[in-house]
């Protein structure tokens, strides 16, 4: 099993968990109790640093319970914490309900994804190779 060594930076802070055997997020915590009124986003704190082992990552997802009833999702996500990164974990959050969200220490507000990444080497070439679906996109295979 994958070890990500992890410092308390503030003295509420709660350790990321998984709420059931086999879920892939570790639900994170707030550390601060803060309002969110519609249309407004902040970076909320964690309380946590860190270590992720080089040739991971850390993706930070929105909670699907916050966001389906209240309108509050995770702005940039996922988001990304490198292995470099040792900074405090902190997560911008956006209401776009229609009404105030209170966050409160201790609260979940976003999930914690270690993933597996491979770093590529960009080539430049004069033309891509064609395949079936070329330039298609953006609706290009109907909604049905």
């Amino acid at each position: 099993m994958l070890k990500i060594a992890l410092q308390k930076v503030s003295g509420n802070a709660k350790m990321p968990s998984y709420a059931h055997p086999g879920d892939s997020g570790m639900d994170l915590y707030s550390s601060e109790d803060i309002v969110l009124k519609p249309g407004e986003r902040k970076l909320v704190k964690t309380g946590i640093k860190i270590a992720v082992p080089e040739g991971f990552e850390a993706q930070v997802r929105p909670k699907s319970g916050i966001a389906v009833k209240n309108g509050v999702t995770v702005l940039n996500t996922p988001g990304t914490i490198d292995s470099g990164y040792r900074g405090e974990v902190q997560v911008i959050l956006v209401n776009l309900g229609k009404e105030a969200f209170k966050v409160e220490k201790g609260k979940k507000i976003a999930q914690l994804v270690i993933a597996k990444v491979e770093q590529a080497e960009i080539e430049e070439v004069e033309k891509l190779d064609d395949t079936s679906r070329n330039t298609g996109g953006f609706g290009s295979t109907g909604l049905e």
